[in-house]
């Protein structure tokens, strides 16, 4: 497996459409081309089942549903990038903090949850080898911490969570036994919570090609802590490991002023002083370029060469008006009171007017000197 330089871009095409431009040393051009320029080699998409309210609105951030990501799949072939496959099992956001089951799925027993599971990943990838673009790697849920399709797969049911992550692998493998899976876990600095999760999982049957972790500084431990789980994780499983998600800030400054937010809606700055105190490099533009530097180093000294890339998370999500985390009928599913906006914005690779941060520079220097 070569090393992955990669980017989730799930909400381009919104950014896109709600006018987001991109520059690089003033040049307008498209993020994937700039990304690409500065060796990228892989795209992480997000899939949603099916991300509508009954009237036919999206629920927004990126909308994320088939369509959108066979389209984002094949610009990405078209600029000679690959593609990982990010199936949420949800209609919206699934995370630690909910897993919700799909509205046509709603009311399955187990039984039923797992065929589902096997069902709709086999449809998927069949759908994506009709468009022409199969995934070269397939992440089966999405950060499975507290597991998945809650309730009958919430944790401590690792019964359950093994056995529909199981029936996901199982319709990869059918569809084509060469594609990596990926099992992905939130927390990456904590070391206890991933040979617990894992050990369990595979004391069921549970399988996979990959462990991903996401790693976060402002919520998921130190550095060295991160470090410290990598390594251990290669020694105990010997899979390669992936940040499947990371960032750190640029800026503290506010973007509620980019998205036209009434001052109420503004969730993301200033951060709170706890969360400060936390990031290892200053939140600057060199500050994160020093943070993915060093993160390259780490990746680089996993034992037996089983540190194997990373993914940026939402690497071009500018504060544009009409982009945010969620529409009114997204708020709805999930059972949230949103603030509406982009919060992430001062972690993308590009500052709030779409220019290329010095991170971007540093992974092409870094690149040609390993």
């Amino acid at each position: 497996m070569d090393f992955i330089t990669g980017f989730d871009l799930s909400t381009l095409e919104e950014v896109e459409r709600c006018g987001g431009k991109f520059y690089d040393g003033g040049a307008a051009d498209s993020a994937l081309n700039i990304l690409r320029r500065h060796g990228g080699n892989y795209l992480r998409l997000r899939l949603w089942n099916d991300p509508f309210t009954p009237e036919g609105a999206d629920y927004g951030a990126g909308v994320c549903d088939l369509s959108t990501v066979l389209r984002l799949a094949r610009r990405a072939k078209n600029v000679g990038m690959v593609w990982l496959l990010d199936l949420h099992y949800s209609d919206f956001w699934a995370d630690p903090g909910k897993q919700t089951v799909p509205k046509a799925w709603q009311g399955l027993d187990a039984d039923g949850l797992a065929q589902a599971v096997y069902r709709y990943t086999l449809d998927v990838l069949c759908a994506c080898r009709a468009a022409g673009v199969v995934p070269q790697m397939v992440q089966v849920g999405n950060e499975l911490t507290n597991g998945l399709l809650w309730p009958y797969g919430r944790m401590p049911d690792y019964d359950n969570v093994a056995r529909f992550v199981r029936a996901g692998v199982r319709a990869v493998r059918e569809f084509d036994p060469e594609i990596p899976v990926m099992v992905h876990l939130d927390n990456g600095g904590n070391n206890g919570l991933y040979r617990d999760w894992f050990d369990h999982f595979f004391a069921r049957g549970g399988e996979c090609d990959v462990i991903g972790l996401s790693y976060y500084p402002l919520w998921h431990g130190t550095m060295a802590a991160l470090e410290e789980n990598l390594r251990d994780l290669a020694a105990r499983y010997g899979k390669p490991l992936i940040l499947a998600e990371t960032s750190t800030c640029f800026t503290l400054a506010d973007y509620g002023a980019y998205e036209q937010l009434p001052p109420e809606r503004r969730k993301g700055a200033p951060m709170r002083p706890e969360l400060v105190e936390k990031l290892p490099y200053p939140p600057t533009p060199q500050g994160q370029a020093d943070f993915l530097e060093a993160l390259l180093d780490i990746l680089r000294r996993v034992p037996g060469g089983l540190g194997k890339g990373f993914f940026w998370w939402e690497a071009a999500w500018l504060p544009v008006p009409g982009s945010g985390w969620a529409k009114q009928g997204g708020w709805e599913y999930v059972h949230e009171r949103g603030p509406g906006g982009n919060e992430w914005a001062n972690q993308a690779l590009f500052d709030f007017d779409g220019n290329a941060l010095p991170a971007l520079k540093m992974l092409s220097e870094y690149g040609k000197t390993h």
